[in-house]
């Protein structure tokens, strides 16, 4: 049941469809990466769909997007993602190490993805991220602005 479930997951984030990403969660899901710490399908879909949005935002970051999966199991996958980020248009290429818990219906209760941040930050964030993606001061900030983006992503929903 986990596998159907994960399956759907990433082909509805191929397709960047934050919606039918979010039902794949059960109403008390808890997310957790590098970056955000969630509760609640509400807050986990903002974040995807919010994701979807910015690869949406332009015809460059369109052409950018690419996201595969490998080792698919039961409970875990390993995914990677080719999209831009920023303002700067900076090319990502990230990999994920996700984990999933699910309840008896098969929806995610639990989803934690793991990946290093420091290699993210030089992509994404050019020398700054190269010099500081490894201290603790740039994740805390990555993680309050990522959380005010999400807090006006769910203001437009409420």
């Amino acid at each position: 049941m986990g596998r159907a479930t994960i399956e759907r997951l990433y082909q509805a984030f191929a397709r960047l469809d934050g919606a039918a990403m979010q039902a794949c969660y059960a109403d008390d899901a808890r997310f957790d990466d590098e970056v955000f710490a969630l509760h609640g399908a509400r807050e986990i879909g903002a974040m995807w769909t919010l994701l979807c949005d910015n690869v949406r935002a332009s015809e460059a970051a369109r052409a950018a997007w690419r996201l595969t999966t490998h080792d698919l199991a039961d409970d875990r996958v390993r995914w990677e993602v080719h999209y831009l980020f920023g303002p700067r248009a900076r090319p990502v290429h990230n990999v994920i190490d996700a984990h999933f818990e699910f309840d008896a219906r098969g929806r995610i209760t639990r989803h934690r993805d793991r990946f290093d941040f420091w290699r993210w930050a030089r992509q994404a964030l050019g020398a700054p991220g190269a010099l500081l993606g490894w201290t603790p001061w740039l994740r805390a900030k990555v993680r309050r602005q990522a959380a005010r983006t999400l807090q006006r992503q769910l203001a437009k929903t409420a």
